[in-house]
């Protein structure tokens, strides 16, 4: 049985129970426990603190857990990074007060920082050749230079509106950060192999993300025209139709390229386009 350690709410327990369900692990989640164990995969997930987790794999008490990077790096625990997952993104950042005429890094010479993350800022103002007064808060950072506990802050930032509506802006960006399958470095063969089969899984899904499967209709005399505008993951399946002179065309678009793409392939005859959103893909 493989034990995975995750946080027990916020925005990383939301994303991570829905990837979770993605992967197609089940979960008995209507009664809060610390360890529930899944009904179809040989995983058992303990909830706790983000800021528990690294130290909790590092040691062994569980074999992989989700974390922000964040936090990883700011505990700095003996554990590997198995793989990035890609969401739960943010990042680290230095905010002051909107009044403040800020010209560089050299500005937070002397001044007083509140943080949850010393470890990480203390890193950075020491790359610059900075030294200020790094106050270490666990709350509510955001508000420190409105009640004049600190000139600044060094904080997660994600859209930013906290900032804003605490009058601070975004100066400096220490470190992008994503959620973060990591592994204790001892784990056993058996372990190893659902391991193995969790992260595949897990790249199913992700191979998946963002992705359309695309159906339609074309003129076979615009076939070679259409095949060339489609970037597929490898050629498209083409089949004849019933009615002479057409045929089907069956590939896989990105999002990001989808629209222009569909009025290429509608400037050159394609009809009946279908659109099916794609769960999980083999690659």
């Amino acid at each position: 049985m493989l034990r995975i350690a995750v946080q027990s709410k916020g925005r990383l327990y939301d994303e991570t129970m829905s990837f979770l369900a993605e992967s197609d692990i089940k979960l008995n989640l209507m009664k809060r426990t610390l360890l529930v164990q899944s009904s179809n995969f040989p995983l058992e997930v303990l909830f706790l603190r983000d800021d528990d987790i690294p130290q909790t794999v590092a040691s062994g008490v569980a074999d992989i857990g989700i974390v922000g990077e964040n936090e990883f790096m700011e505990r700095d625990e003996d554990a590997d990074i198995v793989k990035r997952l890609g969401f739960s993104k943010c990042r680290l950042s230095l905010a002051v007060p909107k009044s403040v005429d800020y010209q560089g890094v050299q500005w937070f010479e002397g001044k007083k920082i509140a943080t949850s993350y010393p470890v990480i800022l203390r890193k950075f103002l020491e790359e610059k050749g900075v030294q200020a007064d790094i106050h270490v808060i666990t709350g509510s950072v955001e508000i420190s230079p409105g009640i004049g506990l600190a000139d600044a802050i060094f904080d997660i930032v994600s859209s930013g509106s906290t900032l804003v509506s605490n009058h601070l802006k975004e100066v400096e960006v220490v470190m992008q950060s994503e959620a973060l399958l990591i592994g204790n470095r001892n784990i056993s063969e058996e372990k190893r192999a659902v391991l193995d089969e969790l992260l595949f899984r897990i790249d199913a899904v992700r191979a998946a993300e963002d992705k359309k499967y695309v159906l339609m209709n074309a003129p076979k005399e615009k076939l070679e025209e259409i095949i060339a505008v489609l970037p597929g993951i490898k050629s498209p399946t083409v089949m004849p139709l019933a009615e002479e002179g057409w045929c089907s065309v069956h590939t896989v678009l990105d999002q990001k390229r989808f629209w222009e793409i569909i009025g290429k392939l509608k400037e050159l005859g394609a009809q009946g386009i279908l659109v099916i959103p794609i769960e999980k893909m083999i690659v």
